[in-house]
């Protein structure tokens, strides 16, 4: 019988991503994946090969609700269904301390936590291994992987895996997108940290050089419709608030390019495996948080100023001046060197 781990990562998208090829080399090796994750996660590993069980922890919708006994009787019965496997492993890939109660009372015989955790999430772990992250120099998949070599797995090949996406919805992008003849470039301009977002007029300068070379398809939330309109001028096809993480999935895959700062959008558009996708750094480590593979299709942007990354929700100099960097000249270039080679990279 193989032996049974316990992956926990509740959230952000990206992050959620970022350890899909710890559980695939994990998998690989012969154990079984059960995943605890909470909303922002639940659809991308529902039906991917990475995991053989996933489990949701409502999060956000515990945080909005406040404390309350239904969400605390909730937490009891998730906790009871994950002490029912009898995990032989326990991981903490989040380190904080929303995953450490899980960590503490899931019954596994081993609980495994990076030195590096915070907010006392090292007090669910039994076994504790060095920090997996020394500076923001190496790539994050990569460090977490560490945890796989921890456990003598192999974790040479880095592979990242999404869910099949249904007819339906393949039908729904088909109709969305039907009668585009030119090159697809999405942009999905918006993030949750401000200090994250590119110069809008940076943003508005590049549209008006490559749109028409291509067409161009916005990409995000209801929140970023603003910025979007902004930067679009209200023209070219707005799906924002339109479509699930999934359906923005597969319409990722449809595109040419697809532009965007460091965020959630960029590592989904990098899971696909199929666009080129450009990725503009301001105050995170472009090093550490930059999709990996051919730099010919992965092509990851920043400044180069003194204080870059800071790594910060909040600019300590009040100037926020790494999101006028790099100049959009740079993004303008890139993308026409790409259309005119009809990105045939690999």
């Amino acid at each position: 019988m193989s032996k049974k781990i316990l992956l926990i990562r509740l959230s952000s998208l990206g992050d959620v991503i970022h350890t899909i090829p710890l559980a695939n080399s994990l998998k690989a090796a012969g154990y079984e994946i059960t995943w605890l994750v909470s909303e922002k996660g639940i659809q991308i590993l529902k039906n991917n090969p990475c995991v053989d069980n996933v489990i949701l922890a409502p999060v956000q919708q515990w945080k909005k609700r406040g404390f309350s006994f239904k969400s605390f009787k909730e937490y009891l019965s998730i906790l009871k269904e994950i002490r029912k496997e009898h995990f032989d492993i326990a991981i903490d890939a989040q380190m904080m301390l929303k995953s450490l109660y899980w960590m503490a009372f899931c019954g596994a015989k081993r609980r495994i936590i990076s030195k590096q955790a915070r907010e006392f999430s090292i007090l669910g772990a039994n076994e504790v291994i060095p920090r997996i992250t020394e500076n923001h120099e190496y790539p994050v998949i990569k460090n977490y992987m560490k945890y796989a070599g921890y456990l003598g797995v192999d974790t040479e090949k880095v592979i990242v895996t999404l869910p099949e996406r249904s007819l339906e919805i393949k039908q729904k992008v088909d109709d969305l997108l039907k009668d585009i003849k030119k090159p697809i470039v999405v942009i999905a301009p918006a993030t949750t940290w401000v200090p994250k977002h590119w110069n809008k007029d940076h943003w508005k300068t590049v549209i008006n050089n490559i749109k028409d070379k291509c067409t161009i398809i916005f990409t995000g939330g209801p929140n970023d419709n603003d910025l979007i309109n902004y930067i679009g001028e209200g023209n070219f096809l707005n799906l924002a608030g339109k479509t699930d993480v999934l359906e923005l999935a597969e319409i990722f895959s449809r595109a040419a390019i697809v532009l965007a700062p460091d965020s959630g959008s960029a590592h989904l558009a990098w899971a696909t495996q199929k666009p080129a996708v450009i990725t503009i750094f301001t105050c995170t480590p472009l090093k550490y948080l930059a999709p990996l593979g051919n730099p010919d299709k992965y092509i990851a942007l920043t400044g180069h100023l003194e204080c870059q990354p800071c790594f910060k929700r909040k600019c300590k100099l009040n100037t926020n001046a790494c999101t006028n960097l790099p100049e959009p000249e740079e993004i303008i270039n890139i993308v026409n060197k790409l259309l005119s080679n009809s990105v045939n990279v690999v």
